[in-house]
């Protein structure tokens, strides 16, 4: 039986009976009723009422090709046919992760060479974080275990990856987080700097910030600092161009590893393959998940440097680490069709030369002026709009966050889906996005905010 059988109102009652939503308050969703999504095509995706809705979100900043892609279906087809699983374990490999690993180290920073496959951002950080602890272990300087993170990051759901991250929410019902993690304060000028401080020299006291967290600690303490190049579910948080030369230049001078999280980031969004290289840096890892496959599979990899991959090897036996379905060999044939179709269509350089800067202007141009916004920011094909009462003096609504769930609300019933994060309205959508896509986006969001004006002037 499929689910065209059943009404929207039983698989709702049936979602509600016995499916538990990620981040989601249960008793809330029970009393309105799921959106049951039962297609999609291209830009688009559809629920189960007809309604058409132009996904701004990229699923969950990952359909970086779109919907509906027949190649990835038929990659994955193929492979079931011939090998659907083997593992990674006993000595043994199949042919998809090893092709796979030569492609991503093909594609990524000049230091990077090696890939440890998972099948979620959260085990990549976690692996991640094991990785380079037990990297200074093998160096003989066990001690060096600390790592510094950011306030309001996000680096998975898992207890490593929530330790890692800086959201007080996770933290709170955490019940007690990994020991020796550090938080500083994230670079978001719009929020943080000084009176007439330029973002330059904002990005360079944010990235002090890092600098002081290491000399607190003693440098022989401190692992590495790890950061998402752009702070994505924080709410889009872009630091200035001088924030990451200078934590590079920091972490180099005092024996720092760093750690980039490119879960959101990675395989084109920033219109490089990486955001490392849009910031010209060389961390030691980087984890990506995500758009890896265009979510059309669950898989991660953690790219590590050589410095790290070298003691690896060389000094540390048995990494006694892993997972039952790393280097999945369905997963990673979806992923060596989803890098060509991005390679084919030209996406990473369509993002840096042409759709990128237009989304930029467009925000700056189309959304920037409304009176409910007090800041556009974006970089390649990713950005947010900050919701405030009062565009001169930043002052938001109260309860934080609750305007840009009216504006949310609004647009998804105008047919454009846009996700709320604090008072941040987050824009992350497919990388096959024109400026007539774009265009449209534009028209939607600008109808989502007069509405939503009307609803918050009436409080």
């Amino acid at each position: 039986m499929t689910y065209q059988n059943y009404s929207l109102k039983q698989l709702q009652q049936i979602d509600a009976l016995y499916h538990l939503h990620p981040f989601t308050d249960h008793k809330e969703l029970r009393a309105v009723g799921s959106r049951i999504i039962t297609h999609a095509e291209g830009p688009y995706i559809y629920d189960s009422e007809g309604a058409e809705i132009l996904d701004g979100m990229a699923g969950l900043w990952c359909v970086n090709v779109g919907y509906g892609r027949e190649e990835l279906a038929e990659a994955a087809y193929k492979q079931m046919k011939e090998l659907p699983y083997y593992n990674s374990f006993f000595k043994c490999s199949t042919p998809t992760p090893v092709l796979l690993a030569k492609r991503l180290a093909e594609i990524a920073p000049k230091n990077v060479n090696q890939v440890f496959f998972g099948s979620s951002g959260s085990e990549a950080n976690d692996t991640a974080l094991r990785l380079v602890r037990y990297y200074w272990t093998l160096e003989g300087k066990p001690e060096k275990n600390r790592i510094i993170s950011r306030k309001n990051a996000y680096h998975g759901s898992t207890v490593a990856g929530t330790s890692l991250g800086g959201m007080d929410a996770m933290h709170k019902q955490l019940g007690g987080a990994v020991p020796n993690i550090v938080h500083v304060m994230m670079p978001y000028a719009y929020e943080l700097a000084l009176p007439g401080e330029s973002d330059h020299d904002f990005g360079l006291r944010a990235a002090k910030a890092v600098e002081d967290a290491i000399l607190e600690a003693g440098t022989e303490n401190v692992a590495a600092f790890i950061g998402e190049p752009i702070m994505g579910a924080g709410g889009v948080k872009i630091p200035p161009m001088s924030y990451w030369p200078e934590v590079q230049r920091i972490c180099r001078k005092y024996d720092v590893l760093l750690m980039l999280d490119e879960v959101i980031t990675g395989y084109g969004r920033t219109g490089e393959w990486f955001a490392a290289q849009s910031f010209g840096i060389e961390p030691d890892t980087i984890t990506t998940a995500k758009a890896l496959t265009s979510g059309y599979q669950p898989l991660s990899a953690l790219l590590v440097g050589d410095r790290i991959a070298a003691t690896l090897v060389e000094k540390g036996g048995e990494f006694a680490h892993g997972y039952t379905y790393a280097g999945h060999p369905v997963a990673c044939a979806v992923a060596l069709a989803n890098l060509d179709i991005i390679e084919k269509e030209g996406l990473v350089e369509r993002v840096k030369t042409d759709t990128g800067p237009y989304f930029a202007k467009a925000l700056q141009e189309r959304i920037a002026g409304h009176p409910l916004v007090g800041e556009v920011r974006s970089f390649g094909l990713m950005g947010a709009i900050e919701i405030v009462k009062n565009k001169a003096t930043k002052e938001r609504f109260a309860p934080a966050g609750s305007a840009a769930v009216v504006v949310r609300d609004h647009a998804i019933a105008n047919g454009m889906m846009l996700r709320a994060t604090g008072d941040s309205m987050i824009l992350s959508p497919p990388l096959i996005w024109t400026r007539a896509t774009i265009d449209s986006a534009c028209d939607r969001i600008a109808k989502a905010l007069d509405l939503a004006a009307k609803d918050l002037h009436k409080t």
